[in-house]
C-alpha cells in the first residue's frame, strides 16, 4: 500500500480530534446559544462570572468544592494546558499513550514532554515506579520535570484507573515535587457509573492538583469550544491561576459569549441536559461493547471500554495478515483501516505510542449513522444495535477484522 504524501501525516494540524458525539445538538442548547448570539461585548479573560459560578456548582456536586476565584474558563482544554505549561515552566511528564493534543501543547512552548509507560490494568496515568525512574533519569540528564498530566477516565484507552493506582501514582508525583493536572473531560461518560469507582486526584491531594474539564467530552459539540479549570485553594494555587490568566489574556483566549451561555447552562445540569447525557452515554456504551466484541473476536487485543466514545485496539496478533497489505507500522495501519472502514482510525503514534506498534483508536460516533435523523433514531431506540445503520456499520467493522483474522490463519506457519 502506497503512503500518502508526508504533509498529510506529521503536522499537528492533521492530528485527530477527540471522539465525536455523532449526535444532533440538543434543541435547548441551540436555543440558549441563539438567544446569546446578539451579545456584542467581549467576555472577560478567564470567563464571565455566570460561567465560573456554573463550573463551581458542577464541581461541588462531584465532591470538589470550588469558589469563583479558583476557577478559570477558556476556549477548549488545549488553551488551558498551554497556559498551565507556560505558567509552571519546566518539562512535562505524560502517560504513553495519552490524549493526542497534550504533547503538542508542551512542545509548542519549547518544553520537553516525556512519555511514561502505563500500568497493566489501565491507561491514562503512568505506572508509579516507571514515573519515579523517569523523573530521576530526566533530572540526571539535566532536565527539569515540574508537571504531570494524567486522565483517570482516559482518551485514548477508554479505561478508568482503579483508585489504588491513582493514589500510588499521584503520591509518587507529588513526592517528587510535580504539580498534577488531572484532565477529567471524560469523567461523566462512565459506561457503568454505578459499578465503576472514579477517584479524582484532587480528592486525594487537593493542594497539589489542578483539574481541567473540556465540555466537549460530555456536554457541548466540539465546534463550541469551552473548558474550565479548578485550581488548588492555596496561595500557590492562587498564584498559578493568576499566571494562567496572564497567558490566556496574552493569547486573547476567551470563550465566545454565545458559547459561554450554552456552557453555563449545560454545567447547571438541568433535567434536559442530564437526560440527554444519560441516553448518549448508554448508547455509546452499547456500541462500544459491540465493537469491542467484534475486534476481540477476530483476534485483536483491546481492554474493555469503560468510558467515553472510543476503544483502543492492538492489532499486533494480526501483523502477519497486515504485512500482506504492506502495513508495518501505526501510520500505515491508520491509512489502511481509515480506507477500509470509511471512518477515522488514528494510529497509536498520534497518542505518543510506538510507531512500530499496530494500535489504533476507533470511535463509536461514526457507527451511529450518516445523518442527524439516523443518529437521533439511535438515541430513542430501545434496541439501537438492531437499527439498520448501526448493523451495517458494525458488520463492516467486524468483517474487516474477520478478514484479517482469516488471512493471519492462512499465513500461519504449520506446526
Amino acid at each position: 500500500m502506497r503512503r500518502t504524501v508526508p504533509e498529510g501525516h506529521g503536522p499537528v494540524r492533521y492530528g485527530p480530534p477527540i471522539p465525536d458525539q455523532g449526535l444532533p445538538v440538543l434543541p435547548e442548547l441551540r436555543a440558549v446559544l441563539a438567544a446569546a448570539a446578539d451579545r456584542a461585548e467581549a467576555a472577560p479573560s478567564g470567563g464571565a462570572p455566570a460561567l465560573l459560578d456554573a463550573a463551581c456548582g458542577y464541581w461541588t456536586r462531584r465532591g470538589l468544592a470550588a469558589e469563583r476565584d479558583r476557577v478559570v474558563a477558556a476556549p477548549g482544554a488545549p488553551a488551558l494546558l498551554l497556559a498551565l505549561t507556560g505558567a509552571l515552566g519546566g518539562d512535562v511528564l505524560v502517560p504513553r499513550p495519552c490524549a493526542a493534543w497534550w504533547a503538542p501543547q508542551v512542545r509548542l512552548l519549547g518544553r520537553s514532554a516525556f512519555h511514561v509507560p502505563t500500568p497493566a490494568e489501565c491507561g491514562g496515568l503512568p505506572d508509579p515506579y516507571a514515573l519515579l525512574e523517569t523523573v530521576r533519569r530526566v533530572r540526571a540528564e539535566g532536565g527539569d520535570p515540574r508537571l504531570l498530566v494524567l486522565s483517570v477516565a482516559d482518551d485514548p484507552t477508554a479505561t478508568v484507573a482503579p483508585p489504588e493506582v491513582v493514589h500510588e501514582t499521584v503520591e509518587a508525583a507529588v513526592g517528587e515535587g510535580l504539580h498534577v493536572v488531572s484532565d477529567e473531560t471524560w469523567r461523566d461518560t462512565l459506561h457503568q457509573p454505578h459499578d465503576t469507582v472514579l477517584l479524582s486526584p484532587a480528592e486525594m491531594l487537593p493542594d497539589e492538583v489542578t483539574v481541567v474539564t473540556d465540555l466537549s467530552g460530555a456536554f457541548l459539540p466540539e465546534s463550541w469550544p469551552a473548558a474550565v479549570a479548578r485550581f488548588p485553594d492555596t496561595a500557590a494555587g492562587a498564584g498559578l491561576r493568576a499566571r494562567v490568566l496572564d497567558v490566556l489574556t496574552a493569547l486573547g483566549a476567551r470563550v465566545a459569549e454565545p458559547v459561554a451561555a450554552a456552557a453555563g447552562y449545560a454545567l447547571g445540569e438541568p433535567d434536559g441536559i442530564t437526560e440527554r447525557l444519560t441516553a448518549a452515554v448508554r448508547l455509546h456504551a452499547r456500541v462500544a461493547f459491540a465493537a469491542h466484541r467484534a475486534v476481540v473476536g477476530a483476534g485483536a487485543l483491546a481492554r474493555p471500554p469503560q468510558a467515553g466514545r472510543h476503544l483502543y485496539v492492538d492489532l499486533g496478533p494480526l501483523r502477519s495478515a497486515l504485512t500482506v497489505h504492506d502495513v508495518g507500522d501505526a501510520q500505515e495501519l491508520e491509512d489502511f483501516l481509515t480506507a477500509r472502514l470509511g471512518m477515522p482510525a488514528p494510529g497509536g503514534h498520534r497518542f505518543g505510542d510506538d510507531l512500530g506498534a499496530l494500535r489504533v483508536r476507533l470511535g463509536t460516533g461514526p457507527l451511529l449513522g450518516a445523518t442527524d435523523e439516523e443518529r437521533g433514531e439511535c438515541l430513542t431506540s430501545p434496541t439501537p444495535l438492531e437499527l439498520p445503520q448501526v448493523q451495517r456499520a458494525l458488520t463492516l467493522l467486524g468483517s474487516a477484522f474477520d478478514d484479517l483474522r482469516d488471512d493471519a490463519q492462512r499465513w500461519e506457519p504449520p506446526r
